[in-house]
């Protein structure tokens, strides 16, 4: 069944293309929550949550692509993360005046596997965290991200400065540890 008539069908009610739809969908946007919440758990209640605000929306979106529906969910996925963070009270933001830049080495991340640095960027203040995902992994814009946050953009480049900079301590920690147990 194409993707057109798949939410066309899913706009009906159809549990049977519903369930299809989410089979599909379902790893991509588990893994777009499991960048935000801390546990396995919490992002498959905010994942279960986003695929039901995706069911109630579904008959005012108006299907062009497969790459705009990837895009359209996402984003309700990512607000979706935001929206419980910010209700269990864990998305501080600390605001800054100055942006502290930080320049990391572009051979630093070679090094490491991509579940590594997964890891390293899990360990991130969620603050951090969430400020970094939206700009480094889903490529949103200061200004997008101060809009989404409720935050001034001078705060969103601090807040993935400070995120970068203990990235680095991490994958400069890290390697220290390991050539130390090379020695």
């Amino acid at each position: 069944m194409n993707t057109d008539k798949l939410i066309r069908e899913c706009c009906k009610g159809s549990i049977t293309s519903q369930k299809y739809f989410f089979d599909k969908y379902v790893t991509s946007m588990y893994l777009v929550c499991r960048r935000y919440m801390r546990t396995n758990e919490a992002a498959e209640d905010v994942m279960m949550n986003g695929f039901f605000q995706c069911y109630k929306a579904l008959p005012g979106f108006s299907y062009s692509n497969d790459a705009a529906l990837a895009g359209w969910l996402k984003r309700i996925f990512i607000n979706e993360c935001l929206q419980a963070l910010r209700k269990k009270n864990i998305l501080v933001v600390v605001p800054d005046n100055e942006a502290e830049l930080v320049v990391i080495e572009d051979n630093v991340l070679d090094e490491l596997s991509a579940d590594e640095i997964y890891q390293l960027i899990s360990q991130l203040p969620v603050g951090y965290k969430t400020v970094f995902n939206l700009f480094v992994v889903e490529g949103y814009s200061h200004k997008e991200i101060a809009t989404m946050l409720n935050i001034n953009e001078g705060t969103s480049k601090s807040q993935l400065s400070k995120a970068r900079l203990i990235l680095q301590q991490m994958i400069l920690k890290n390697n220290k540890t390991n050539y130390a147990a090379i020695k």
